[in-house]
């Protein structure tokens, strides 16, 4: 899908209303693209991922043992168009910071900002958050001082 850029901000909106609508627009645009794509495919032989990988992830739960010939391809596409929506939400926010290259934190974001993603949440506040080298965020850090001292500070009291 190509970058369409936003309109001419019309006067009385304020420009973060339009932002905001042109973002909405731009996510209602990819969904509709990406049915019309499901609706018209005819050749599911090729595909942007590799079935053997998504195949052998399949296989990983010692619960599946057969696995259909439709299934990973039907995987195929389901990744493909998760990636492709969560790199629209991200390129959202990179343009909400007026970048042009696409970060990490970008990801974290658009992953903190949609419901449907709330299931990444604990991988990425992890990743945003670690210290350089140390492997330890800073958000465990603040925790542990707090409950350090809320357990001193407890501790005290109760032999006094």
């Amino acid at each position: 899908m190509d970058y369409v850029p936003p309109r001419a901000y019309q006067s009385g909106v304020p420009s973060s209303m339009a932002f905001h609508h042109h973002h909405h627009q731009q996510l209602q645009l990819f969904w509709a693209t990406q049915m019309q794509e499901i609706e018209q495919t005819t050749d599911f032989k090729n595909h942007t991922l590799p079935l053997a990988r998504i195949k052998k992830i399949m296989k990983a739960d010692e619960d599946v043992r057969m696995i259909s010939a439709e299934a990973p391809v039907i995987f195929a596409k389901a990744c493909e168009m998760f990636i492709l929506e969560l790199t629209l939400r991200s390129w959202i926010h990179t343009e909400e910071n007026k970048r042009r290259t696409l970060q990490k934190n970008d990801i974290g974001t658009a992953i903190s900002r949609t419901d449907v993603f709330d299931f990444l949440v604990d991988i990425i506040s992890k990743d945003n958050l670690k210290e350089e080298g140390l492997g330890v965020t800073k958000l465990t850090c603040q925790r542990w001082w707090i409950l350090r001292h809320t357990i001193t500070c407890s501790s005290r009291s109760s032999k006094g």
